[in-house]
């Protein structure tokens, strides 16, 4: 059975093509050493997370910012702040930077300050670098939580570089048992 040469040529043509066609789409599917480049991005949150999965870092707008996360789950913690979360291997939150600042109303400034946590092995901040100037506290200062593991004491040293008085606000300072930065 012989084929005339116009069928030759379009069986001939097809074949190229498919080849031709299954090495773009497995090319494309290739995506080893392939890196995106960006002069510059808007985001509301970022989720940096290990090759498994797990998250190790989330760099956040307020409105994004998670709450307290524990071995991957997160629990509901208001905070007026923006920033980044740092998580250990195990996805439990391990410190953080956060950052805010705004006026209420009447044109005061509320809530208005920055700081970098340290935390102890699933606990609370053990080293504080922190700055506030708000309506009710200003201050800059390391704080160093000297309290042992488990105990009920809460013991907090300042070193405080300028203060009006100590912090009375928690929205920057969080409490023992509230979780994370």
């Amino acid at each position: 059975m012989s084929l005339n040469a116009g069928q030759r040529f379009l069986t001939v043509y097809s074949a190229v093509l498919t080849v031709a066609l299954a090495a773009l789409v497995l090319m494309g599917m290739r995506s080893e050493g392939k890196k995106a480049s960006f002069d510059e991005i808007t985001v509301h949150r970022i989720n940096v997370v290990e090759p498994d999965g797990t998250l190790r870092m989330v760099v956040s707008n307020h409105d994004r910012l998670p709450g307290i996360i524990v071995h991957g789950k997160e629990r509901p913690f208001e905070r007026p702040q923006a920033g980044m979360i740092f998580l250990n291997d195990e996805a439990t939150e391990i410190g953080g930077l956060i950052f805010g600042g705004r006026r209420n109303a009447k044109g005061e400034i509320v809530d208005s300050g920055a700081s970098l946590s340290f935390d102890r092995y699933e606990a609370n901040q053990v080293v504080q670098l922190i700055g506030v100037d708000d309506k009710e506290d200003r201050f800059a200062g390391l704080a160093v939580v000297d309290s042992p593991s488990g105990s009920e004491t809460h013991r907090r040293i300042w070193v405080v570089g300028e203060t009006t008085a100590l912090p009375r606000s928690t929205s920057w300072i969080r409490r023992e048992g509230s979780g994370s930065s």
